[in-house]
């Protein structure tokens, strides 16, 4: 994997093969980021990495300027790789929890401007997922959600769905929290 953008653009990163871990491919992180771009000043946002894997996401996160990446996973082995290669590549920015995504969701306060979510693709409820992050309010004003998943889910009827984008077997979905969905629930 390489980080495409950035301050740490065109650094190779190879992660252990024994990490249980599909990670983003390098042409659907960049279509992904293309889109992000439209969106966001990455140097003004903070964001939230869910089933952080290898750190793939993060990494570009940070090499782009955020001013706080959280990655989230429970597997010890992934946690150690992306804490030893954000300390090898001096990403203060980035922070590193082994969680439960669950757990985390329902137990943390902050928000955010962006939430990625990368669960594995056969062993997750992603209903249950995007519901957690909109009932925990975990987006700021204007906040985006992007899941990646496979192509036989489809959330075109949620209310807070976007758009749904299709990269080989990569399929990302888009979930926003509007301004005016903030103000209806104060």
């Amino acid at each position: 994997m390489r980080i495409i953008r950035g301050k740490y653009q065109r650094r190779q990163i190879v992660a252990p093969t024994n990490l249980p871990v599909r990670p983003t491919t390098d042409m659907a992180k960049e279509s992904l980021f293309n889109i992000l771009e439209n969106y966001y000043d990455f140097e003004e946002i903070e964001a939230l990495d869910l089933f952080a894997g290898t750190g793939n996401i993060s990494y570009e996160l940070v090499s782009r300027g955020c001013t706080k990446v959280v990655s989230v996973d429970i597997d010890q082995g992934c946690v150690k790789f992306i804490r030893e290669t954000a300390s090898k590549l001096d990403m203060k920015e980035l922070l590193v929890v082994r969680s439960d995504v669950y757990r985390f969701v329902a137990n943390n306060k902050t928000q955010y401007d962006l939430i990625f979510a990368d669960p594995p693709y056969d062993n997750v409820d992603y209903g249950q997922l995007v519901e957690a992050i909109f009932e925990n309010n975990l987006l700021r004003e204007n906040g985006m959600f992007v899941l990646e998943h496979s192509k036989r889910i489809n959330f075109e009827e949620h209310s807070h769905f976007i758009e749904q984008r299709h990269y080989g077997k990569v399929n990302f979905t888009f979930f926003a929290q509007t301004i005016e969905e903030t103000e209806e629930e104060i």
